[in-house]
């Protein structure tokens, strides 16, 4: 009986945060496929099959759940990243796995979920953007430093400069008063910026690593 007990309250305990995971889970689908703006709270509890009472039980407002949402999906970038860097490959294809990771989780054209954070929630866009600072800061400096390393980068520049310019074209290449998704797509715009980023940095011999992995990612089309 008592075991039985335990095993009821563990349940009860458990199950308003397993809710809360799975709105934000859904949410952030939800957000990423159609945007910010045209994702109700209405949709959302229609899709869950639940009441809009119950996703207000766990979140004071939308507001309240986009800024959930968004660095619940911060997260999950920044331990991907982590895994990929993990794997301890050559600096120029950890890059390129990074990239096809963040091409995968952010795959809609039309509705780029920073530029509608910097539209509509200004105050979650400010605060998403320091924490993307701190971590492409982080993770682009230990690459550039590794690449220096192993001679697949000149080791003339600057890690912590290049890192803040990497920054500054990853944040303006979501901006889409400048790269308009009609002309510009996602692809285009960041395998350009990652190929101008590589061959701004690279040695001889980097840039024949370079170039190898440019060849094989239009034969396989990543």
């Amino acid at each position: 009986m008592e075991t039985i007990f335990v095993s009821k309250v563990s349940v009860l305990y458990f199950r308003p945060s397993f809710m809360k995971d799975k709105i934000i889970h859904t949410a952030t689908d939800l957000f990423l496929k159609l945007g910010v703006k045209s994702t109700t709270m209405s949709y959302i509890a229609n899709e869950m099959g639940i009441s809009k009472k119950t996703i207000y039980t766990h979140f004071q407002s939308k507001s309240d759940l986009v800024e959930k949402c968004t660095f619940w999906f911060l997260e999950v970038i920044h331990e991907k990243i982590d895994a990929i860097c993990a794997l301890d490959q050559n600096p120029i294809q950890e890059l390129f796995e990074i990239k096809k990771f963040v091409m995968n989780k952010l795959n809609n054209d039309q509705y780029s979920p920073q530029f509608q954070l910097q539209k509509y929630y200004p105050e979650i866009s400010q605060a998403l953007q320091k924490a993307q600072f701190d971590l492409i800061i982080e993770s682009t400096k230990a690459n550039i430093e590794r690449g220096i390393a192993m001679n697949l980068y000149r080791k003339s520049i600057d890690a912590d400069f290049i890192s803040r310019l990497y920054f500054i074209g990853i944040s303006g290449m979501r901006d889409q008063t400048i790269f308009p998704p009609k002309k510009f797509s996602t692809t285009y715009i960041t395998d350009e910026f990652l190929e101008y980023h590589l061959r701004g940095i690279v040695t001889k011999e980097g840039l024949q690593v370079l170039n190898k992995f440019i060849t094989e990612n239009q034969l396989h089309g990543v």
